[in-house]
């Protein structure tokens, strides 16, 4: 599974980061990023496996985002969500 932001939807709610303070925050432009169990920051496709977090919370918090800017995919590339 892997988990990334999609800048362009994110509009700064924070939703992800009250839910997950530990995977998610806000960077510089006020958008949300992923901080991989190693404290790397990116928006970028990150590997379920970097984040060490249940899938059931992940979900939660993307569910959560107002603009789905979470996008979650299966190993295969097949998106899962939303």
């Amino acid at each position: 599974m892997r988990i990334r932001v999609d800048r362009e939807l994110c509009i700064g709610a924070a939703s992800c980061l009250a839910l997950l303070p530990e995977v998610f925050e806000l960077d510089e432009e006020g958008k949300a990023v992923i901080i991989d169990k190693d404290g790397n920051k990116t928006s970028d496709n990150t590997d379920y496996s970097k984040i060490g977090i249940d899938a059931n919370l992940i979900l939660e918090a993307a569910r959560s985002c107002p603009t789905n800017a979470i996008i979650i995919e299966d190993d295969d590339g097949k998106q899962i969500y939303p």
